[in-house]
């Protein structure tokens, strides 16, 4: 099935798309690529400007978002209080007891694509035994192992072991080859588990004449491991959810897999990133699919698969979904989780240019800006709130990334270092750093929730380090204000000039390593 004409502005993946298309579509999509980055360069240089012009104007700007920071911190540490209790509750459920008393339920098959490029053996060899230990019948699965092309010989070798170890443990299983310099794709992720889909579908689920919409596809990073009753609760949420073709499927990614062996600065993303998408599943009018998640292959089918030419395609496939349903359609949150890997390189120095340059591709999402805004010009079925709340949803979330560490934790000294001697004398000069000081103190209760829930979620996964191990190791985010700024605002500032001036990135994929470089 192919995307009717009037609907192009779901295939565009940069401004270049639509060059030689005729109009103004170019100049109108360069102008959105331009606006993330240069809504964060404009706050950075009247910040800088106006502490040296107005101190006492920026002055009361920092204290005023210091309060809302501290607010903001404690609406969130309820609110990833309450996704930690949910998701405990979860795990106590014997969700495939509960799924086999749903009528329809046994015609349910779960196709699960694997994109794989350099990944080593026993990486890929975890995550099968993962699926294999799952409670969901195997014989209801459909497993692909995606590789690529262009990553050598050394890939094709593994999948012919994971063939022979675990390939006749399902329903059906394959590997598909994506070719690569495939004109108009970027190389990555997205194009890789498109092609997968394409192929499984001819080869397979076609052949098999199942029903796309009995079909739950999930689109798994190679170094995901389910846990035992993931595709229980998956099955579960997709028989109860009303309209589930209209929706996507979202667990809570923890970063389990290899915690122990990280460095400490490359745990504290993962925690930060867990706490976040965590509070997000209890809000779910704002959560958007992220990394490893779940969908109807029918509504594959209906948009064409995935884009290939986009660097974030997890998020991509709901904006996408989103303006192909004219605004019917959501994320469930599942609040069960899945493992991965945290960054780590062969040693230190790899690891920190590895996990830097994972965040900027994350920031790099902020193609989305320019993808939903233009979209929303051309798509006028969409409700007009609906598109207000995701415009300022989208646009507020990668300027806050990007700018709120250096408002809070460099640019409150401005106007004290630049704003003169008089400013410097007067009450407000004198107590500004206090202030800040104090209500930044205040915040950090909600550091201490995330530490305390951080610690407990370490024992979801079996392992032989000691309660003192895991206390240090969750104690470490006390530390997250040095991350705060290296690991926050610079590559997302990095990411969104790259876009506003045309630079684009590629598709960066992050190594997974095993090994201790403590």
């Amino acid at each position: 099935m192919s995307i009717n004409n009037d609907k192009y502005y779901l295939n565009i993946g940069r401004a270049t798309d639509l060059k030689g298309k005729g109009g103004n579509d170019y100049f109108i999509y360069r102008a959105l690529e331009i606006l993330p980055g240069a809504l964060i360069w404009l706050t950075l240089i009247l910040m800088v400007v106006l502490s040296w012009l107005k101190p006492a104007i920026i002055a009361f700007f920092i204290i005023g978002f210091c309060i809302y920071w501290f607010l903001r911190i404690a609406y969130f540490s309820l609110y990833f209080l309450a996704s930690y209790k949910k998701l405990r509750e979860n795990l106590k459920i014997n969700w495939l007891e509960k799924t086999s008393k749903l009528p329809g339920w046994e015609n349910i098959c779960h196709l699960v694509i694997l994109p794989t490029y350099k990944e080593e053996l026993s990486l890929v060899r975890e995550t099968f035994e993962s699926l294999i230990n799952c409670d969901y019948p195997k014989d209801k699965m459909i497993v692909v192992l995606a590789i690529e092309e262009r990553a050598g010989e050394k890939p094709k070798e593994i999948a012919g072991i994971i063939a022979q170890e675990f390939g006749n443990k399902f329903f059906k299983f394959l590997v598909t080859i994506h070719p690569q310099n495939i004109e108009g794709e970027i190389a990555g992720k997205g194009s890789n588990i498109s092609w997968a889909g394409r192929e499984v579908k001819e080869k397979i689920i076609d052949q098999e004449k199942i029903p796309y919409e009995k079909i739950i596809v999930s689109m798994l990073d190679v170094d995901t491991q389910v846990f035992p009753q993931y595709f229980s609760r998956l099955s579960y949420s997709y028989l109860t959810v009303k309209d589930p073709t209209r929706c996507s499927f979202q667990p809570i990614p923890l970063y389990l897999n290899n915690i122990y062996d990280a460095p400490f600065f490359s745990r504290i993303v993962a925690f930060t990133n867990v706490c976040w998408e965590a509070l997000q599943q209890q809000r779910p009018e704002k959560i958007v699919t992220y990394s490893s998640h779940s969908m109807s292959f029918k509504a594959v089918v209906e948009m064409d698969f995935w884009q290939t030419n986009v660097v974030c395609e997890d998020a991509g496939i709901f904006w996408k979904s989103f303006l192909f349903y004219d605004g019917n359609y959501k994320v469930i949150p599942l609040h069960y989780p899945i493992s991965m890997d945290c960054v780590l390189g062969k040693n230190l120095k790899e690891t920190i240019i590895n996990q830097y340059k994972q965040q900027r591709r994350w920031a790099y999402g902020a193609e989305c800006i320019p993808y939903l805004l233009f979209g929303f010009l051309k798509n006028k079925k969409i409700k007009p709130s609906l598109m207000f709340r995701y415009s300022f949803l989208v646009v507020e979330g990668f300027w806050a990334w990007a700018t709120n560490p250096l408002i809070i934790l460099t640019l409150g000294w401005l106007p004290i270092i630049w704003g003169g001697k008089e400013f410097q004398a007067s009450l407000l000069g004198y107590n500004l750093s206090q202030i800040t000081g104090g209500l930044m103190a205040l915040a950090n209760f909600g550091l201490v929730i995330c530490i305390i829930i951080t610690f407990r979620l370490l024992f979801l996964r079996p392992s032989n380090f000691s309660f003192f191990k895991k206390l240090r190791v969750s104690s470490e985010l006390i530390f997250f204000p040095l991350t705060f700024i290296t690991f926050g605002s610079f590559p997302a500032i990095d990411a969104q000039t790259r876009l506003m001036l045309g630079k684009y990135l590629g598709f960066w994929v992050t190594a997974k390593a095993r090994k201790n470089v403590l």
